[in-house]
């Protein structure tokens, strides 16, 4: 029998709304963004992006999670791993009883027509959609629209004969996800590529052909199986997983299309080179919300507040970072003092502790943004630490 699947909710949302509205929301956030998204408080000002924090697509997972747990009270109900990249949100759906099925101890043997799956935004592969099918289990499914979309234009790619190179991180969930649709077709690949560095190499591949065996053993986890370089990457098309950086997105994207121009010529570069911008919206917007804060204020610092394996929420600090001293911070518990921060430094994997990252006097201009992963109600709680440490009596 094929599984029961809610894809637009499950006709709850009204019954949960006060529930995650304790659990997310801020009324001192809603009076910022009222003031002009400027807080102010003796020696500090903390001025937020006018775009941050919770996007549509994971208000709805996130929504849908709850209904989820109000619909099936006398159910098992399990997550395939994290609904997003956002440890307090995580923590929030354990407590309410949902199980991980990536935490230790869960397998998908032992899941039974009784029990209800919720799929996380990112989405999950077609073998482990077929998985779950095969178990004839409920399945909630709050992949993001942003996500669909991308998944439309890699299928097409892979009927119409291409390959899709994916602008993003070969481990991320998204992109095992958006990979898995292309090889679901016969002859279907994929090749990921990570930044311009491998996108470089890639595009030297394209123009003068190479040592397959080396460029396998380079990608080796991002490529499709069977992959051969020397076919295919003589029709390609771009994707990418949608919360990479914009501008590093885009620029991949001439980068392959010149290299396929010198390699074809123009004349052929139709047949064998499509694009498209997949880039989510929301990513979008909460990027160019920092690029304009940092043009329109001076800022002694910047702080970014989301999960260190959000990609979006990484790469809002790598822009930050490029224009003043960033801490990219998992959460509120990271403002340890006003003399000591935990934070990750941007391109380096782990947390670190600074000191003296905070101005002992003076007026003091904070940026405020966080990753599209992150609720308002920690974003209150980091201005009124800052507030705390900036005026302590």
């Amino acid at each position: 029998m094929p599984p029961l699947i809610f894809r637009k909710g499950l006709d709850l949302k009204d019954a949960v709304a006060g529930q995650l509205a304790r659990n997310y929301h801020s009324a001192l956030v809603g009076a910022i963004k009222e003031a002009g998204y400027r807080y102010q408080a003796g020696r500090l000002e903390v001025h937020l992006a006018r775009e941050f924090g919770f996007c549509y697509g994971v208000d709805r997972a996130v929504d849908y999670a709850y209904q989820a747990r109000t619909r099936f009270p006398d159910q098992t109900v399990f997550l395939t791993g994290e609904i997003i990249h956002n440890p307090h949100v995580n923590d929030k759906l354990r407590a309410l009883g949902i199980r991980f099925l990536s935490d230790a101890g869960q397998t998908f043997e032992r899941l039974t027509a009784d029990d209800v799956v919720i799929l996380p935004a990112f989405g999950v592969t077609i073998e482990m959609l077929a998985a779950l099918s095969a178990r004839s289990c409920t399945l909630v499914d709050t992949t993001c629209g942003s996500v669909l979309n991308v998944w439309k234009n890699v299928k097409r790619y892979a009927q119409d004969g291409l390959t899709s190179v994916i602008h993003g991180k070969h481990w991320h969930e998204e992109t095992q996800a958006t990979a898995s649709q292309a090889t679901q077709y016969p002859g279907g690949r994929y090749l990921v590529v990570y930044n311009k560095d491998e996108a470089t190499d890639v595009c030297t591949y394209i123009r003068h052909g190479g040592n397959a065996r080396a460029f396998l053993e380079r990608f080796n986890d991002a490529a499709s199986p069977g992959f051969d370089p020397d076919i295919d990457l003589g029709r390609i098309g771009l994707a990418n997983q949608t919360t990479m950086l914009m501008s590093e997105s885009v620029e991949i994207g001439e980068m392959f299309r010149e290299a396929m121009r010198d390699r074809f010529g123009e004349q052929d570069l139709g047949h064998r080179y499509r694009a498209f911008d997949t880039i989510c919206s929301a990513t979008q917007d909460r990027q160019d919300a920092v690029i304009r804060l940092l043009a329109d204020e001076r800022l002694d610092l910047m702080v970014v507040i989301g999960g260190y394996n959000s990609s979006n929420t990484c790469n809002l600090a790598h822009i930050c970072a490029e224009h003043v001293p960033t801490y990219h911070i998992a959460d509120p518990a990271c403002l340890v003092s006003r003399l000591l921060i935990r934070h990750k430094p941007v391109g380096q994997p782990d947390e670190i502790e600074t000191g003296g990252w905070l101005p002992a006097s003076g007026a003091l201009r904070i940026g405020l943004t966080s990753g599209a992963s992150t609720p308002d109600n920690l974003v209150e709680r980091v201005v009124r630490t800052l507030d705390g440490f900036a005026n302590p009596n």
